[in-house]
């Protein structure tokens, strides 16, 4: 028999090969994460430096986490919000202490809240620090790491109700710091200067995020995670991972443009500081130590303004933002449309295929609140998907269909013109001709809906709303791996299994479905490609057995509504339905029991 696969089988193939790809591409390049560096155990070089160069702010000067045994509390001011709680350090005056009220470490409710900002004395310092430099050589003085603000007693931050910090300089000037917080993640800052003395003030506006210690990665390539901004109109996105950061140290810089935004994001948090949109600005993206045995990096993201000149006996203030969360969709692109910051969407990593991936969030998003659950949602958005795409999966497997009634004649054309390449290429092609079929049909489906997988697979990766969000029965996380093994009995059997063989019942159905599918398509003539195929649901059962619980439901269910479809089609078409005879040999295959024929 001549062994050159057939080319009905030619779709399979490709649909396979590029699916284990991109599985295979996922393991190598989302790897365990390696475990952190344990916090420091002695002094910090530092806290960062002030944008600009104009001035360097001094080192913590005792161990991260413990404070220096003479050094007084530091005294605080409450934030009690609707999404943020947490506190101000009167000290420096820097929101530098933030939990994200309603989002937990853990599905579990009892669970600690997330912890986004933590001050600099603790062990792994994040912080948002807004200020004024003075130039190279002047003697005013400014607000600094060592300040302590005024506040109204018994004040607090709270949604809608802003307070003021105060702070005399014993030169003339006062400063003042109005901080007003939204419902959601935005604080605006009001920074003013009142000028008392005799003499004209030139002073710099920044604010900067420092965060000491590099953050566990959780989505390397299908996610960017690291420094990231809009930096205007000029120089547009620009994203650094943290190793990029680290391999050039001397960081990145960006003068002379105008809004837009910086800071640093997570896969579902993040931190950003928005200058006055109509501000002429400097933003800087660096590393400010380097790591040691002991020490870990420490990252900066900061904007410099231009120039500010306070006239005697005059005032002048400086607007800024800070948005500090969770990286919820609706309020972020709030933010940018009706708060003008510019392309602030860019926050959530949409990715190559955005005009694909946004309109797939807000579908997903939409059936999440008609369902109430989030994997329904997922189970509702693949159906829709498949009848937007029926027209061209009907073209395919039609295709498909012709091409296998053809099998007999290509193949006595095969073997006529076995030694005839040329020969046979052209019959062919007339054989495709004379019965009107293409070649290439059942190709050409598959390849456009390629960006449409890759962009609800970024979706369901890169949505917030499905990070703990419950399923049915023993899925209580989406966003985590199925919790059961087969190797235990799905818990029946009281002892834990190795990390490598845990293999949850969603996988199994997975490659259940997925063997199903395949068993529509006939045998390949060559045994080694048959036995690729044989084992290629096994193989890809233990892949997807670390993957998010929510992305192999969606796999599972793809596989069952592709099954049905096919088997519909087939049947509509008259086409013969041989996945009983397939599973038949199949099986004999493997176990080597070879089915008694009938009579």
């Amino acid at each position: 028999m001549n062994s050159q696969q057939p080319e009905n089988s030619t779709n399979l193939l490709l649909a396979v090969t590029l699916s284990l790809a991109v599985l295979v591409i996922w393991q190598i390049l989302f790897p365990p994460p390696k475990p952190q560096r344990p916090p420091a155990t002695q002094a910090q070089t530092g806290e960062g430096v002030v944008p600009g160069g104009q001035g360097v702010v001094p080192g913590i000067g005792a161990p991260p986490g413990a404070p220096a045994a003479s050094a007084a509390p530091t005294p605080r001011l409450p934030i009690e919000a609707k999404a943020l709680k947490g506190s101000i350090g009167l000290k420096g005056g820097r929101i530098d202490d933030l939990t994200l009220v309603g989002y937990h470490e853990k599905a579990d409710k009892s669970s600690p809240l997330v912890a986004l900002f933590r001050p600099a004395d603790s062990a792994l310092p994040y912080f948002s620090e807004n200020g004024w430099v003075a130039p190279a050589g002047s003697s005013v003085a400014v607000p600094g790491r060592d300040t302590i603000w005024s506040a109204p007693a018994d004040a607090k931050l709270a949604t809608n109700q802003p307070v003021t910090l105060t702070w005399d300089n014993g030169g003339g000037l006062t400063f003042k710091r109005t901080i007003a917080l939204d419902d959601k993640f935005m604080f605006t800052i009001k920074d003013e200067v009142v000028n008392a003395s005799a003499g004209d003030v030139v002073l710099y506006p920044y604010a900067r995020i420092y965060r000491y210690g590099t953050p566990k990665i959780e989505g390397f390539f299908i996610q960017h995670e690291g420094a990231i901004g809009w930096i205007g109109e000029t120089q547009r996105l620009k994203e650094f991972t943290y190793q990029a950061l680290q391999d050039e140290t001397t960081g990145k810089s960006f003068a002379g443009v105008k809004g837009g935004w910086l800071g640093f994001t997570d896969k579902y948090w993040a931190a950003a500081i928005i200058p006055d949109q109509a501000m002429t600005y400097t933003a800087n993206m660096s590393v400010r130590n380097r790591a040691t045995a002991t020490e870990q990096w420490a990252y900066q993201t900061d904007w410099l303004g231009e120039a500010v000149t306070v006239p005697a006996g005059a005032e002048k203030a400086v607007t800024s933002r800070l948005f500090a969360g969770a990286k919820e969709v609706g309020p972020i692109e709030a933010y940018e449309q009706t708060g003008g910051i510019m392309e602030f969407d860019y926050l959530v990593d949409w990715g190559w295929f955005w005009f694909i991936t946004k309109p797939l969030y807000h579908l997903l998003d939409w059936l999440y609140k008609q369902l109430g659950n989030f994997g329904l949602a997922i189970l509702g958005v693949t159906v829709i998907v498949k009848l937007v795409f029926y027209p061209l999966a009907n073209k395919a497997y039609e295709s498909m269909a012709k091409m296998k009634k053809l099998q007999p004649q290509m193949e006595q054309l095969r073997e006529r013109f076995k030694d005839d390449k040329a020969r046979q290429q052209q019959e062919l092609m007339q054989l495709y001709q004379k019965e009107k079929i293409n070649p290439l049909a059942g190709c050409l489906p598959i390849l456009l809906q390629i960006p449409v997988f890759f962009a609800l697979y970024k979706v369901l990766f890169v949505s917030i709303d499905m990070r703990h969000a419950p399923f049915y029965g023993w899925i209580t996380d989406l966003s985590a791996p199925d919790p059961t093994s087969l190797f235990n009995l799905f818990g029946l059997l009281p002892f834990a299994v190795p990390e490598m063989l845990h293999v949850g019942l969603w996988p199994l159905i997975m490659g259940v479905t997925m063997w199903l599918q395949m068993q529509l398509n006939p045998p390949q003539p060559d045994p080694t490609q048959q036995m690729i195929f044989n084992w290629m649901p096994v193989l890809f059962t233990f892949l997807l057995a670390t993957f998010p619980a929510g992305l192999v439901i969606y796999w599972a269910w793809n596989n069952v509504l592709s099954l049905a479809q096919q088997w519909y089609i087939m049947k509509r078409l008259g086409t013969e339905v041989p996945i009983f005879d397939n599973i038949k040999k199949t099986l004999a295959s493997v176990t080597g029991i070879i089915p008694k024929k009938k009579g």
